[in-house]
């Protein structure tokens, strides 16, 4: 290609959110490093996340989305770490080729190692399937986020959200807050889809029902949403004859799932996990291509920003290690998650080298005990009274013992 603008470095990432900027910090450590951001500013999802409970863990303090991306963004300017903004990259190859395009036209970059940190999409009223008219007023959470708290655009009067994820139950609250009446939160499964302090503190604390068992049947409305049908749903998910109900409303917020943005790595051949929807990954997060590292909500969905960036720093010093080769070989051990488990990772622990789990259960329940076990040999394990599917589990299974041949990972009745 004429005029092709040709870079290399020791790692890039790609992704500056917060996984981003931690692995960018971590790498830069050892090597050069170039962390590229299809927005015109780092911090990703977390500069329009203005409700605060972030940083507790990293920085013992409660800070805001924006503080705690700002803490990052500062870090990052006092580093050697290269940002290169509002760049999309197009393609990656198993090779560690990137191709990105800017502005200021296209460019090819070689690396090292290459580090995923391309966090999740929304799931969209399109992967629903929901029968009615496609009137306006349908927003995803984020997008009905960065609405109010970006562009300060009032989304509506009266509104329903369905889903009780995390975000969905904030942004209830924030509707609260900016004179839009909130009729309620519906949500398909039996229990609460979000951490429990949200259902406190976003719903409860402000009068908002939440529904359970119950979604949306039908959308009604010609040029904008005027009214939604609400039916219940049994065990199985089928509609419950005669359970049906109206109601008047001109904003419907989608709080239906994220899913992890990984068509890069699909796209270079790398090796999917079906529970977690991410890159199949060893303990030191390297995917099934060599050089090539996935960390945050990439890999699987947080409900943490601290572990985030937990996660983001380790895939910066491995990569770095591997680009300047000098890691050892070491053959991966399959781990295996049993009942009770809907995703877990890593999916690879390596012999001799520190092992810490983080999964999330099927379905909630009490008296649990989570084991790891190595053959004869139990690794790891740990009383639950309660278990919540929003709620992530980690569990530090200490060093891999040599000789290991298969993990298992179990969520039992205690």
């Amino acid at each position: 290609m004429t005029g092709l603008k040709k870079l290399e470095y020791s790692v890039v990432i790609i992704g500056g959110g917060p996984a981003g900027m931690a692995a960018a910090l971590a790498a830069g450590e050892n090597c050069n490093v170039l962390m590229i951001e299809r927005n015109t500013k780092l911090g990703g999802i977390l500069n329009q996340c203005i409700h605060d409970g972030f940083g507790l863990l990293r920085f013992q303090e409660l800070l805001t989305g924006p503080e705690y991306a700002g803490r990052f963004q500062d870090f990052i300017k006092k580093s050697k770490v290269s940002v290169l903004l509002g760049a999309m990259v197009i393609k990656l190859t198993a090779k560690r080729e990137i191709i990105c395009v800017t502005r200021e036209g296209v460019i090819a970059i070689r690396a090292g190692a290459v580090i995923l940190a391309t966090g999740c999409r929304e799931r969209t009223r399109g992967a629903l399937a929901i029968p009615g008219t496609r009137p306006a007023g349908i927003y995803t959470a984020g997008v009905a986020q960065h609405l109010m708290n970006i562009q300060n655009i009032k989304i509506g009067t009266t509104a329903v959200i369905l889903g009780s994820g995390d975000i969905g139950m904030i942004m209830a609250r924030r509707l609260t807050l900016e004179g839009i009446k909130v009729l309620c939160v519906l949500e398909k499964q039996p229990y609460c889809s979000g951490l429990p302090r949200n259902r406190c503190q976003c719903l409860e604390d402000f009068g908002i029902p939440l529904h359970l068992n119950q979604t949306l049947r039908e959308i009604r409305g010609a040029k904008h949403v005027e009214q939604i049908v609400v039916a219940t749903v049994d065990r199985n998910g089928s509609f419950i004859p005669g359970t049906d109900y109206t109601l008047d409303c001109d904003t419907l917020v989608l709080s239906v799932g994220l899913i992890p943005e990984n068509e890069l790595a699909k796209d270079c051949g790398i090796e999917m996990e079906p529970g977690t929807l991410g890159c199949r990954v060893s303990s030191r997060l390297e995917t099934s291509v060599p050089g090539i590292f996935a960390c945050g909500n990439s890999l699987h969905v947080h409900d943490l920003v601290d572990y985030v960036s937990e996660e983001g720093a380790l895939a910066g010093k491995q990569a770095a290690a591997f680009a300047s080769g000098r890691r050892p070989l070491v053959k991966p051990v399959r781990i295996q998650a049993l009942g009770g488990i809907r995703g877990i990772t890593p999916q690879y622990a390596l012999c001799g080298e520190k092992l810490t789990l983080s999964l999330r259960p099927e379905a909630p329940g009490t008296n649990k005990r989570l084991r790891v076990i190595a053959g004869e040999t139990v690794l790891a394990q740990k009383f639950y009274q309660r278990t919540n599917p929003a709620e992530m589990i980690r569990i530090d299974a200490g060093v891999v013992p040599d000789g290991a041949i298969e993990i298992e990972v179990e969520l039992i009745d205690e």
